[in-house]
């Protein structure tokens, strides 16, 4: 009976954690979303309410339509972050189905090599980046972002991917090999479906970087041309002016895709990130 108890009370335990923990991250959305919708006096005088009568305006989203092409921005982040997670998931389930099935000099430390890009920051590079771009004249394309970020999410996915590759039945392979398949078509057709949620894992871990990030668009691709959502939203933000319903309004819509990613993948995730807890 105790020992019930003791589960309950731990199990009770561990969910208002992380109860807590879920109001605490969402508490800066709601923050962004309900004052977006609020005149500049009603985000200043109660940040902290939902907008009502008196506070109510859509002066931020017209402001962000008519000022900016955000669309264009939109259309940009949309573009290099579609890209790159598609070259991140491709290259990186390759590389880790390499490490994970075949044994060769070396498997060891290039598995050791990748990641250690997960504990260098790529902006450390920063100038030798941009020094690339200059020379092989991709600055200001969407070209250098989506190279940059594949670059950057390599060494995570290759790390996650490898992990669940290794878990995939090896009998399975050796029967597709048996049947004459090659090995594009036994990692397209048996290894990739078997490990969709590390994929979607990997998918989400690597969006949400890519669209938040201000480092490399401001310095890569600055252009009217080449701004990113998170680039455009400076705009707004002046060094003695800030227009904040302006900025708040961008960035609420800024956060759609990633919640729109979210909630396709949400199961895939959640089976993902849970595959090793349980065995």
């Amino acid at each position: 009976m105790s020992k019930a108890r003791s589960s309950v009370a731990r199990s009770g335990f561990v969910h208002l954690a992380l109860g807590g923990y879920t109001l605490l991250a969402l508490f800066p959305i709601f923050l962004v979303v309900a004052n977006s919708f609020k005149a500049r006096a009603g985000i200043f005088s109660a940040p902290l309410q939902l907008p009502n009568a008196t506070t109510f305006s859509l002066i931020g989203y017209q402001t962000v339509l008519k000022q900016g092409d955000f669309l264009g921005y939109f259309q940009n982040s949309l573009i290099v972050t579609i890209l790159s997670i598609f070259l991140v998931l491709l290259f990186g389930a390759m590389a880790a189905f390499a490490l994970s099935e075949y044994r060769f000099r070396g498997n060891t430390m290039m598995g050791l090599y990748l990641a250690l890009g997960i504990m260098i920051p790529i902006r450390l590079g920063t100038v030798a980046i941009l020094q690339g771009m200059v020379a092989t004249g991709l600055v200001n394309t969407l070209t250098a972002l989506i190279l940059v970020y594949t670059a950057q999410g390599l060494p995570l996915a290759v790390f996650i991917l490898s992990e669940f590759m290794r878990q995939v039945s090896a009998d399975l392979k050796n029967a597709g090999r048996v049947d004459g398949l090659s090995e594009y078509t036994i990692f397209f057709r048996l290894v990739l479906p078997l490990v969709r949620p590390a994929m979607a894992t990997v998918a989400v871990f690597t969006m949400i970087p890519i669209w938040n990030d201000l480092w490399f668009p401001l310095i890569l691709a600055p252009s009217e041309a080449t701004k990113t959502v998170t680039l455009g939203a400076q705009m707004f933000i002046g060094q003695y002016v800030t227009n904040w319903n302006a900025v708040l309004s961008t960035l609420s819509l800024a956060i759609l895709p990633v919640l729109i990613l979210y909630l396709i993948f949400s199961r895939q995730l959640i089976r993902g990130i849970t595959a090793g807890a349980v065995k």
